[in-house]
């Protein structure tokens, strides 16, 4: 009994895993073209999940279901587990009787997030691994093996090199103060933690991580990505353009993404394009500028997004 309390003031504020969500969602996806009543479809779904957490998340959600709740309206009382896109999207698909259809574009929005968070992964694994491995090393010299070489240059009696010297030093110090460079390097990640917590710190973060060599290159991509495939998915679900550009800036993680999101719902909101503030935006490159243009003179906007995401 008490276990089960534990589970349900958990499920409260239960984070789902995206792989998970991008699966729960093509299931139900898959369930409702099949012709399934909503609840029936949760219902399913429910017996199969083997996280007993996530279970009972759908459980209430089923039971809100019954009881004459919307699932846009049963699901926003989950908002860790369910996020702002999804919820929008079930919004769209209730409004337009294609709940199933929108659904699917879901799943496909997620699995194709979930495929570029594992190949970022896949990518930054190895040069995480040689850095770290090699800061270890630089270590474990400085401590352990550069002390046997300075007794018995100190046997020898002579005086040695400037850069032997410094090294023997160096070595001193880390051997005698390990633990204070330790507490340091402790208390700046925690400082730097907490700045970056803060609006300014935030965006001193993101312009650092775009402009940062080697890696910067690959997350102003990744920034881009999302914020194309996220912006085609919604449009392409009917949601209105304003809303889309909520959506969008939520779910990018990035302040020039937001900015740039602000700027746009205010053009359009005054009739004018998107392509107009992506082209006196910096963050864009060219090609997408043109892609994008190339898209509102064909109607085709999201389906040029989509192209981009890809590229």
């Amino acid at each position: 009994m008490a276990k089960q309390k534990a589970l349900e003031k958990k499920a409260k504020t239960y984070k789902l895993d995206l792989g998970e969500l991008s699966l729960f969602t093509s299931q139900l996806a898959s369930l409702l073209q099949a012709g399934l009543p909503l609840v029936s479809c949760l219902e399913a779904l429910q017996d199969q999940t083997e996280d007993q957490v996530f279970r009972i998340v759908i459980r209430d959600v089923r039971n809100d279901i019954s009881t004459g709740t919307s699932f846009s309206g049963a699901v926003k009382k989950f908002p860790k587990a369910f996020p702002n896109l999804f919820i929008s999207m079930v919004e769209a698909g209730e409004a337009s009787g294609g709940l199933a259809e929108i659904l699917g574009k879901v799943a496909g929005y997620f699995e194709s997030t979930v495929k570029l968070t594992k190949k970022v992964k896949s990518a930054m694994t190895y040069p995480i691994a040689v850095i770290g491995l090699a800061i270890a090393l630089v270590n474990v010299l400085l401590i352990f093996v550069i002390p046997v070489f300075a007794a018995m240059f100190a046997d020898f009696g002579a005086k040695l090199p400037m850069p032997t010297q410094l090294l023997i030093d160096l070595s001193n110090f880390m051997k005698a103060w390990w633990w204070a460079l330790g507490l340091g390097a402790y208390g700046i990640y925690y400082g730097v933690g907490k700045y970056v917590s803060t609006p300014n710190g935030r965006r001193q973060k993101d312009q650092f991580l775009v402009r940062a060599p080697i890696f910067g290159n690959l997350v102003h991509k990744i920034a881009l990505s999302r914020f194309c495939r996220t912006y085609a998915t919604l449009m392409r679900s009917g949601v209105p353009i304003l809303r889309t550009l909520e959506i969008v800036a939520s779910a990018s993680g990035k302040v020039q993404v937001e900015d740039a999101c602000s700027e746009i719902a205010k053009h359009v909101s005054q009739g004018g394009q998107v392509s107009e503030i992506m082209a006196a935006n910096p963050f864009f490159p060219p090609m997408m500028k043109h892609m994008v243009k190339a898209g509102e003179t064909t109607g085709n906007v999201d389906g040029m997004m989509n192209k981009i995401a890809d590229f």
